[in-house]
Parts: structure tokens; C-alpha cells; sequence
């Protein structure tokens, strides 16, 4: 595992994308290609490589992996070409290119709609709800990994650790609503097309370029007010994440099984800013009382369904990590999660 912080974007993609055992163990154990859908977002290209180096570490590297996108930032998908991904181009809301799209045994879906989903809900629900439904019928059969978030639970007491697997969803807002509909789709067209599937509901991925810590460092290092309301989050380093999603390919059933994805501890808010703001020299503004209840995961159940112990970049390395990246200006995604928001409206 890489030890100290990427300096750059191409060493940040290789942190990233460095192939995690369990995830060469399940690809290698697997038959067939795979397929990233939606891969051009925020986690789909690391996501896309490290599949490609867990396929080439297990002696598998005549299998391809597949990566599809609409492609807006040629970077990622010059960047994949040049370490042995195949990368497509098409628009997954035209039903006739999702037809098109070569076969695959295993595939990854990423694809959705969160910012500016509160200004635009129709096409919010097109991406999250119909989008799928076309992915899912056109891979009838395939092993899923359906990319689902946290956002469908209910807020939890902050003492509960969390919502479980078995939690009843109770989504806030149309995004989250969104959600559940692609995981109700995906699950209702996973049984009757014979498709094994895992809906990963995860929260919140962290990669020095965006994510709550990324957000939290530059309100910090700014000197703008950081509302303490939403006081408690879960995280997790972007690599562990998508090892993960790569070892569930192995763990696919039916009916389909949903399966959180996120850091083992509750965090409060106040203290991560702390801890930034001690690694940035400055002292944080803080504004606000922390709420009883927070969007809050359960991810304790994820070690049944894998066959070792799941990656874990430590807490303090990524706090480490996040206040150099931003402390020395180095390129930013541009995408806060508004992780605070909670009445739904992203």
C-alpha cells in the first residue's frame, strides 16, 4: 500500500487504482470480462484500472475490462487507454447504444445523478431510475455490483452506529428517492433475468480530490464557517471502496443482497476539522450544535460477505493526506458533497 501522499493527479490515480488482494483474489477466481458503466465519474476510472491491474496480478490479463462513458474528461479516458482499459463512449439514457454495448460476465454499475439533482429531478430520475433498468436488461444474467448510496436510509440516532442492511429505507428528498428506485429496479430485474447481485450502498468515498474531508480542509484553510449541524459522518479512503466493489463481484446472489460500504467509526464532524485545521496551522470556525441524528452506515456485516479483511487506509493517514493535498493547492474536482444538507436537496 502506497505510504505517503500522491503528489500529483497521475500518482494519486495509481494510489487509487492499486489492486487490493481481495480484489485480485475474486477477479481472478471469476470468468469473463468486465464492464464499468458509468465510468467517467468520480470513482469509475480508478475503479476501471485497478480492475484491469487486479485482472493482470491474478495471471488473467487476456480478459478485458471495459470502461463506458459519455467521456467528458478525455484526461481519465487517455489516462485508461494508456494502461490497457478499453474505453467506449456512448450515452447510457439512449436505450439503442445500451443495447449496442459488448457482452460481458461481470459487470460494474456507476452510473447516476446527485449534483444539481434538486434543480433538475426530472432528469435526476432518469439517470437513477430508468438508466439502470436498460443496464439491468441488457446484462440479464450477468453478476451486478449496483453502485447504491447511504442515502436511502433514514437519519439514526448518532449512538446507534449507524443504519444496517436491515434498516427500512426511509429516503429524504428526491435524489435519495431516486436511489431506492434504481436499487428496486435493478433487484426486480436481477430475479427475472437470473442475474446474482450486490447493491452497494455506499457513503462517503474520499480521494484527496473531493469528499467530506477534501470539503472540510478548504472551508479550514479558507476560513469559512463550517455548520456543525449534521455533526457525525463515515468515510473512507476511494481505494478500499472500490477493492471492495470489486471483491462483491464474487459475492453476487439472488435474490439480489444489499451491502454497506463505509468506514468502520462514527465521525464528528468537529473533531475531523480539528484535526485539519492542527495539520493546517489555522483554527477552524465552527458554527452550529451538532444534531441528535446523522445519515449514518453500518458497515460492520461487510466482512461476512468477503473472504479477508477489507482494506483500510487509516483515519490519520488520510487526515494527513487531505490537509497536504489541499495545503499545497493541487487540483480539486470542484464537487463538495454537501454532505451537510439534510433536507434532501442536493
Amino acid at each position: 500500500m502506497t505510504t505517503r501522499c500522491p503528489r500529483d493527479l497521475d500518482e494519486l490515480d495509481d494510489a487509487l487504482s492499486e489492486p487490493h488482494a481481495i480484489a485480485v483474489r475474486a477477479l481472478g477466481a471469476l470468468d469473463g470480462d468486465v464492464i464499468v458503466l458509468g465510468a467517467g465519474g468520480k470513482m469509475g476510472p480508478t475503479l476501471a484500472r485497478m480492475a484491469r491491474r487486479a485482472l493482470d496480478a491474478a495471471g488473467a490479463g487476456s480478459r478485458r475490462v471495459i470502461a463506458v462513458s459519455r467521456w467528458s474528461d478525455a484526461r481519465a479516458a487517455a489516462a485508461l487507454r494508456a494502461h490497457g482499459v478499453e474505453v467506449l463512449a456512448a450515452d447510457l439514457l439512449d436505450r439503442t447504444q445500451v443495447d449496442a454495448l459488448p457482452d460481458a460476465a461481470n459487470v460494474v454499475f456507476m452510473a447516476g445523478q446527485k449534483f444539481g439533482s434538486a434543480s433538475d429531478v426530472v432528469q435526476t430520475w432518469a439517470m437513477n431510475a430508468v438508466v439502470p433498468a436498460w443496464c439491468a436488461e441488457r446484462y440479464a444474467g450477468s453478476r451486478q455490483v449496483v453502485f447504491s448510496t447511504g442515502n436511502v436510509y433514514p437519519f439514526v440516532p448518532v449512538a446507534s452506529g449507524g443504519a444496517g442492511e436491515t434498516t427500512p429505507p426511509a429516503p429524504v428528498g428526491e435524489y435519495a428517492m431516486s436511489c431506492l428506485a434504481r436499487e428496486r429496479v435493478s433487484a426486480a430485474l436481477g430475479a427475472r433475468h437470473g442475474s446474482p447481485m450486490v447493491l452497494l450502498r455506499l457513503n462517503y468515498a474520499c480521494a484527496l480530490t473531493y469528499g467530506v474531508l477534501t470539503d472540510l480542509a478548504v472551508r479550514v484553510r479558507d476560513g469559512e464557517p463550517i455548520d456543525l449541524t449534521m455533526g457525525h459522518v463515515n468515510v473512507c479512503w476511494q481505494g478500499d471502496a472500490n477493492a471492495v466493489a470489486l471483491a462483491l463481484l464474487a459475492r453476487t446472489s439472488m435474490p439480489a443482497v444489499a451491502v454497506n460500504v463505509t468506514g468502520a467509526a462514527t465521525l464528528a464532524v468537529e473533531a475531523l476539522a480539528h484535526a485539519l485545521a492542527d495539520r493546517l496551522g489555522v483554527t477552524p470556525l465552527l458554527v452550529g450544535t451538532p444534531a441528535p441524528d446523522a445519515l449514518l452506515s453500518d458497515a460492520s456485516a461487510l466482512a461476512t460477505h468477503l473472504d479477508d479483511t477489507p482494506p483500510a487506509l487509516p483515519l490519520d493517514t488520510l487526515l494527513d493526506w487531505t490537509a497536504e493535498w489541499v495545503a499545497a493547492g493541487r487540483p480539486l474536482l470542484g464537487k463538495p458533497t454537501r454532505f451537510s444538507v439534510r433536507d434532501g436537496k442536493f
